[in-house]
């Protein structure tokens, strides 16, 4: 089956011909939040992996006192927030929180009334926003209502703070350590790693993607994968769909540059351009 045939039978939200008279309005809004100080290129990299995935419009909050302008000198279409203020945006389809975050104790707070005051929009939550749950996990405010619009995304050491495990239980038990988190977050998850792992809240759906390199093993290819994810949901893909979708677009991307002789020393930001290409396909063809 080709890599066409597989997305449509699959995905086939993602493969739909967008309409002619189509506006910005129709695709959606993600609010991204992270990029603390010393971290901005985190937030930056999913801000930008979220435009190109065809999402309508992207806001950048910054978990820093002043915003760090200009940051997006390839991309102004970017818009730039204070974290704090971004807050206060409404009509924000999707949100993606924790690329770059870091852990403070505003950050905490942050996060608290983020998790508790987004829970109609779907909440993607990665990098420090897992840490921050795996940390303070007993604390009544971050135990979890559940979600079916919320979906955590944490790397083999992500999960295993989150299961209070080894990296090594989680690395050998990859499935089982998906569903595990699924049903303590009552959350979709993306177990990221060879052979990413989905795993849906009501543990119905469990899923392996079919393809993924070493390509993608480079620094902020997380935070592309977060946007990419963040992107559809705003879209209103269903996020069965998004979710899965997102991961194969991201593994699809990889594969691609592999096939454009680039596997050596690949980037996040070429994993980003390489999407946008590989959803075109999909759709033109």
């Amino acid at each position: 089956m080709t890599a066409k045939k597989y997305a449509q039978s699959l995905f086939p939200d993602i493969c739909q011909v967008r309409p002619k008279d189509a506006h910005k309005g129709i695709f959606g809004t993600v609010a991204v939040i992270g990029g603390a100080k010393g971290m901005s290129g985190a937030l930056v990299l999913a801000s930008v992996a979220a435009l190109k995935t065809g999402c309508g419009k992207v806001i950048a909050g910054f978990e820093q006192e002043s915003i760090p302008v200009p940051y997006f000198p390839e991309n102004p279409e970017i818009m730039l927030q204070n974290a704090k203020e971004l807050m206060q945006y409404k009509n924000i389809d999707a949100w993606v929180i924790g690329c770059g975050l870091g852990k403070s104790s505003d950050v905490v707070l942050l996060l608290e009334k983020i998790l508790f005051s987004s829970q109609h929009s779907p909440i993607l939550l990665d990098a420090d926003a897992l840490n921050i749950l795996a940390e303070y996990s007993d604390k009544d405010v971050f135990r979890l209502p559940e979600n079916v619009h919320r979906i955590l995304t944490p790397h083999p050491l992500e999960a295993a703070r989150l299961l209070h495990c080894t990296v090594e239980e989680i690395n050998h038990h990859r499935k089982q350590s998906a569903l595990q988190l699924a049903k303590r977050y009552r959350s979709w998850v993306v177990l990221k790693g060879h052979r990413t792992v989905v795993a849906s809240p009501n543990l119905q759906e469990i899923w392996t993607s079919p393809v993924g390199s070493s390509v993608l093993a480079t620094a902020g290819s997380g935070d592309v994968l977060s946007g990419v994810i963040g992107s559809l949901l705003a879209q209103k893909i269903a996020i069965s769909q998004a979710v899965r979708g997102g991961v194969w677009l991201h593994a699809q991307a990889g594969e691609n540059l592999i096939k454009k002789g680039i596997s050596i020393g690949a980037t996040a930001s070429e994993i980003a351009n390489e999407v946008r290409f590989v959803r075109h396909q999909l759709i033109v063809g």
